[in-house]
């Protein structure tokens, strides 16, 4: 089943023509867009990055962060009371009304799917009473919870501001941290939303051309689009075929397309070149007479033409991939304690005691022998003198 899964894949992949993805010479994708990442969901692999670091505006991609800080701190079932500040956003909306009521949950899906900016700023409040003590604790949850920092947010919802930055990596991290929630995920990955606001009622659509089949690319499990004239178009999306799961992340495309082009060329890219191993705990790693070992059985994603494990004196062991010899992912081994060797001490006093009553024991021998034979002569003696009388 596994295999004939494999081959549906595979002719789906070929077959797809709706996308043109570019790839370069050697291999490695010829991106347009200015940022990229590309993640093994699952390991947190880095497969390909371009310009990975650098600060960019994330646009509502930030919605990201903003839904599963909302799905982690708050219920999904409380009741949210719109403000006017709300209603008043720019840009994409689902068309709150002031005082209307509403549960977190819907909000949420209101601001994934359909990128409402008053959903986002609704949320805002109600989890945190204002967008500004909400953008502080949010930035501390990215940075403690998740681990990014290099991003810095100023609202919910990606309008822009020049403060209001991440980086590709970063982006990346998030949304392979988000998807790991199942409530996240599912919203993540809707492609139709039945929507019953209060003055608003449809079925909305995501905007992800490939999600909804508009772009077509096989295996798309998720995705988020953003755009802010400063900056531009940007993406994130996940995929997954049956052997291995990845995260994409472009920002920064000059067109609509490129995003998408740059999107599927990544894919195309990750799925053909990497795989998944095991480092099992058994497996022992040496170096300057030191052992290293996985403290469990762990998940590494290497290329499909295997890969170079080199372990550092700090006991880290970095994953290069062979096709290109970058470092695709770390991981830290356990110090395997040296089996200690025993040594007998010999307590001097306990030897001395031993060798005098070895001494005593001979001497004593010694005497036993004196005194049977001294019995012998004297009993040999007596018989004599008996004989004569």
């Amino acid at each position: 089943m596994k295999k004939f899964v494999s081959v549906i894949f595979v002719i789906l992949l070929v077959c797809s023509n709706h996308l043109s993805p570019i790839a370069a010479n050697n291999g490695q994708p010829n991106l347009k867009s200015k940022g990229a990442i590309l993640l093994d969901s699952d390991t947190g692999a880095v497969l390909y990055a371009k310009n990975a670091d650098k600060k960019m505006y994330p646009a509502s991609l930030t919605k990201i962060a903003t839904a599963i800080y909302a799905i982690e701190k708050g219920n999904l079932n409380s009741m949210v009371t719109v403000s006017a500040n709300a209603v008043r956003q720019d840009g994409t909306r689902v068309y709150l009304e002031e005082g209307e009521k509403i549960t977190l949950k819907q909000l949420i899906q209101g601001m994934l799917v359909n990128s409402g900016n008053d959903a986002a700023v609704a949320i805002a409040e109600h989890i945190d009473g204002n967008v500004e003590q909400f953008a502080v604790h949010l930035n501390n949850y990215l940075k403690t919870t998740i681990g990014v920092n290099h991003t810095h947010f100023i609202n919910p919802n990606g309008l822009f501001d020049k403060n209001h930055y991440t980086t590709a990596r970063d982006m990346g991290i998030i949304t392979n941290y988000a998807i790991k929630n199942p409530v996240f995920a599912e919203i993540f990955g809707t492609k139709v939303l039945k929507w019953n606001g209060k003055s608003w009622k449809t079925n909305i659509l995501t905007h992800h051309k490939m999600l909804k089949g508009e772009f077509a690319y096989p295996g798309v499990t998720g995705g988020k689009t953003g755009y802010t004239v400063k900056a531009k178009q940007t993406l994130a999306t996940t995929a997954a075929n049956p052997k291995i799961r990845l995260t994409v992340v472009v920002l920064n495309s000059e067109l609509p397309r490129d995003k998408y082009d740059d999107t599927a060329s990544l894919f195309n890219y990750g799925f053909k070149n990497f795989q998944h191993v095991t480092l099992l705990q058994s497996d022992i790693y040496k170096l300057d007479n030191k052992e290293y070992f996985p403290e469990k059985n762990t998940l590494i994603t290497e290329s499909t033409k295997g890969s170079t494990r080199v372990l550092n004196n700090q006991g880290v062991l970095a994953i290069k991939s062979n096709i290109n010899g970058q470092v695709v992912q770390f991981v830290p081994l356990k110090f395997k304690e040296p089996v200690p060797v025993k040594v007998e001490v010999k307590n001097e006093t306990s030897s001395k005691k031993k060798q005098k009553e070895k001494q005593l024991s001979n001497i004593n021998l010694i005497y036993g022998v004196i005194i049977i034979a001294l019995i012998g002569i004297i009993i040999g003696f007596k018989n004599k003198l008996t004989r004569k009388f």
